[in-house]
């Protein structure tokens, strides 16, 4: 996967100052939010913190208590810095390609697809650390929570955004690099014929169109497409674009960069091949 990319914010600040700066305004139009957003943010110091309190407060049941959950996570933001440049890259995603994004705030207090990889990402750190029941506790309750299953083994990269989140499936040995879009309702699955690695590996700046299924241990390519409704079983290349069920090529080269432009568009050229 490629390094993180450097985080440029709306207002050229850091992160953690603009979504302060955001809740503070959102206090000023909303005083019947006051509690939650101080509670949340403004009593906050940092984005670790800030970020370990939301995850616990969501994730708390009457199985462990989001003080215990709290400071587990905040344990592994003091340790592993690149979890809050990840939070930022993205929150920077969403800001930029989602139009309904008004800022950092919506995004962080609460957009689910959001959330569901900050807690992945903790997850992920866990199962590294061979604490595999603990990281399975935390998929099950984003299961439950958000609609938004990820395996904790899976390897995810940095300005993912996920657009609704609702239905979203990614496997254990499934790989996302940086820079992806993934819509609702996308699988990156097994075909349920093998075992070991059998899942995706999405390229960096790949788009995935709602309801696209991608099965088996097969590889998109850097910048390609994956149309809406597809179903890809075989490799796309990098910058083409794959549509239909099964899915064949519909073009290549495909827009330069279609997961920053979520340029959906399909051509009129089809190929005479299945992928």
């Amino acid at each position: 996967m490629a390094q993180p990319f450097e985080v440029i914010t709306p207002e050229d600040k850091p992160v953690w100052l603009t979504l302060r700066q955001e809740a503070s305004d959102a206090l000023a139009s909303e005083p019947s939010l006051a509690s939650m957003l101080h509670s949340t943010i403004l009593s906050h110091d940092d984005l670790p913190s800030a970020l370990s309190y939301h995850v616990a407060r969501k994730l708390g049941d009457d199985s462990i208590r989001g003080m215990t959950l709290r400071e587990m996570v905040r344990k592994y933001y003091a340790r592993d810095e690149a979890l809050v440049r990840a939070a930022e890259a993205d929150l920077q995603a969403v800001y930029d390609r989602d139009p309904a994004a008004k800022g950092y705030l919506q995004a962080f207090m609460f957009f689910k697809g959001f959330l569901s990889l900050q807690i992945y990402r903790i997850a992920n750190r866990l199962w590294q650390d061979e604490r595999y029941t603990m990281a399975h506790f935390l998929q099950s309750r984003v299961s439950e929570l958000f609609q938004i299953d990820i395996h904790p083994a899976a390897r995810i990269g940095h300005g993912i955004f996920m657009d609704h989140g609702t239905g979203i499936v990614i496997g254990e040995t499934a790989v996302v690099g940086d820079d992806c879009s993934i819509l609702h309702n996308v699988t990156l699955g097994g075909t349920g014929s093998e075992r070991g690695d059998r899942h995706p590996k999405i390229g960096q700046g790949v788009l995935i169109g709602a309801g696209a299924k991608i099965l088996g241990n097969i590889t998109v390519g850097d910048f390609a497409k994956v149309a809406a409704g597809s179903v890809v079983l075989k490799p796309v290349p990098e910058h083409c674009t794959a549509a239909g069920v099964p899915a064949k090529l519909i073009n290549c080269e495909t827009c330069s960069d279609p997961a920053r432009s979520m340029d959906q568009t399909l051509s009129d050229v089809i190929y005479d091949y299945v992928i």
